[in-house]
């Protein structure tokens, strides 16, 4: 589901996250926006999104939970804002379904405001340390 607000967005993209939900991750962007996902895969439109994003929860992500930490947003002025949105990633696992453990990862997003509610029209998943 879309959120209503740009506050809205990091907790509708972890409850995506948390299902599995590859269609309903895209629907958060833009039909023209593109991402740099936490393997370094890159898309270009809500199409290869999907795409991108089944691939990635039927391997290294497919137990994967995310824990929400630090949250940051910067409005643009009216109808745009920059997310910054901490996490902590468990569950992730080998190709032999070993446990890789836990990781930090950021999400940053340009996030804009549509008649259906606020959609990212770039967003970046990557890991980080600390």
């Amino acid at each position: 589901m879309i959120p209503a607000t740009a506050e809205e967005f990091p907790r509708a993209f972890a409850k995506a996250w948390g299902a599995r939900d590859h269609a309903g991750l895209a629907a958060l962007l833009a039909e023209d926006a593109d991402m740099l996902s936490l393997t370094g895969g890159w898309a270009e439109g809500r199409r290869e999104i999907e795409s991108l994003l089944r691939n990635e929860f039927s391997g290294v992500f497919s137990q994967s939970r995310l824990v929400t930490g630090k949250t940051r947003l910067r409005p643009l002025g009216p109808g745009a804002a920059v997310l910054q949105q901490r996490f902590v990633l468990s569950g992730l696992v080998d190709a032999a379904g070993n446990d890789l453990g836990r990781t930090g990862a950021i999400l940053i997003a340009v996030l804009v405001a549509r008649a259906g509610g606020w959609q990212a029209i770039t967003l970046q998943f990557s890991p980080v340390e600390g």
